[in-house]
């Protein structure tokens, strides 16, 4: 099953340890995380269940694709990080 694991920054604000979850794509792997941990969602998904603008996934060190439907596929073996993107200068 692939593993879920979301970075320092989000743990700050959400108890989430990695997470081992069910899942053939990115969306259902994370909507198993947040049935785990639901105030996560709030954190990552906008109002339309949409990846939000400073967020970034990443499945095997490939980020993702589809930031809407979030479809892109994922092996039982996935390693999916999820983390808030920086900006700056």
């Amino acid at each position: 099953m692939p593993c879920v694991t979301f970075t320092s920054n989000l743990r700050r604000h959400v108890a989430c340890d990695p997470c081992t979850v069910p899942g053939a794509s990115v969306r259902e792997a994370l909507e198993a995380a947040f049935q785990q941990r639901p105030r996560l969602r709030g954190y990552v998904l906008d109002e339309h269940g949409a990846l939000r603008f400073h967020m970034a996934i990443f499945v095997d060190g490939v980020p993702v694709e589809d930031r809407r439907t979030l479809g892109d596929p994922v092996s039982e073996a996935a390693e999916i990080y999820v983390m808030q993107a920086l900006s700056g200068g």
